[in-house]
């Protein structure tokens, strides 16, 4: 990388942390004023940099139109579904992707299983909110108003006797799924079904989908499919690192 354009680089995420004046930007680059001058001058051309009346620089309008412009070019699918099907391949069993949208999660990719036991979930139905895996990822990551709002106007259904029976106990489930970073669905929709779930993170670490691991319990049991979340947790890793263009390490 030549050395103009890793300064100019290094100027940006300076100016992330607030304004700053012609001096400080020079001694954050260790360089002569009229060098970091020239490179202002340059990224404001462009639009990367705004002068301000004071005589401070910010981050101008361009950089924040060229980063929208950006995650709405990025399909999450696209991206994570390679992922999901090398781990359908590792381990034979049915992997969805699933986003929020308003009052549902919706399911936007799966990768059947390998054998004859089929799951009925389907691309573009919503899950059960209150037991489905992937909902208690995505809902975990709300704000905690906006959870309490929800818990409080969803309704309960008993699928099971694993189901959950009301506001006060998913809010406890949401809180144990935000610390812990995974959650599951251990026969809480289907009695034979058993489902881990992890998140996938976007561009600032917020929740953008999550994923899952699911197999009915004839071929595997709840604790067995549990001893497959750090696989789930890396793929979900794999794809936030290929989502967000951070890497998770």
């Amino acid at each position: 990388m030549s050395q103009s354009l890793d300064r100019a680089l290094r100027i940006l995420p300076l100016l992330a942390r607030g304004a700053a004046g012609l001096g400080e930007v020079a001694g954050a680059l260790d360089v002569h004023k009229s060098t970091a001058l020239r490179l202002l001058r340059t990224l404001d051309e462009h639009g990367f940099v705004y002068r301000q009346n004071d005589g401070r620089y910010r981050l101008g309008s361009r950089l924040f139109t060229l980063a929208a412009e950006a995650v709405e070019g990025l399909d999450l699918r696209e991206i994570a579904h390679p992922h999901l099907v090398a781990l359908n391949q590792a381990t034979g069993h049915t992997v969805h992707l699933a986003l929020h949208q308003d009052d549902e999660v919706l399911y936007v990719d799966k990768v059947d299983s390998r054998y004859p036991v089929r799951m009925y979930s389907r691309i573009g139905k919503p899950v059960p909110l209150t037991v489905a895996a992937v909902a208690k990822v995505l809902l975990a990551d709300l704000p905690e108003a906006e959870r309490r709002a929800l818990a409080a106007r969803i309704d309960y259904p008993r699928y099971t006797a694993r189901s959950t029976p009301g506001a006060e106990a998913f809010l406890h489930e949401l809180d144990l799924v935000r610390e812990r970073g995974w959650a599951t669905d251990l026969g809480g929709h289907e009695e034979s079904i058993n489902c881990v779930g992890a998140p996938v993170r976007g561009p600032g670490g917020r929740v953008a989908a999550a994923m899952s691991l699911s197999a009915p319990s004839v071929v595997v049991s709840g604790e067995e499919l549990l001893g497959l979340l750090p696989l789930v947790r890396r793929t979900a890793d794999a794809i936030s690192e290929d989502y967000s263009g951070e890497d998770g390490a």
